[in-house]
């Protein structure tokens, strides 16, 4: 089996934590990626001084702890996954297609009917 990161706030699309990964073998390393994202995030929120003033730049809504979840392969995409609507660039014709597509690889963008 394995397990996708995905994002609850923004449609349901997948999320690369780390560099080029988007599927784990195990919900437990998806989950620790998850924790060390949102450790990596409150490293670098930190606290900033304005006019004599301390601010935090720690925004809940942001932390990767609150805004992701992990999900296995086959659920995702049977239950979870969004569909988006799109327009064929040389048809006009209007279809479905799932929000992960790559834009190249989709038949709305120039790029995939100039290859």
């Amino acid at each position: 089996m394995k397990y996708v990161v995905y994002d609850k706030s923004n449609s349901n699309k997948i999320v690369e934590i780390t560099r080029y990964v988007k599927s784990y073998k195990t919900a437990a390393a998806a989950k620790a990626a998850i924790t060390r994202a949102s450790k990596k995030y409150i490293a670098t929120a930190g606290t900033e001084v304005r006019n004599g003033r301390f601010y935090e730049d720690y925004r809940i809504d942001k932390d990767p702890q609150f805004i992701y979840a992990v999900a296995e392969f086959s659920d995702y995409y049977e239950n979870l996954e969004t569909k988006v609507e799109r327009t064929n660039l040389v048809t006009g014709e209007k279809f479905m297609e799932s929000i992960n597509t790559p834009y190249y690889c989709s038949p709305s963008s120039e790029s995939y009917w100039s290859m």
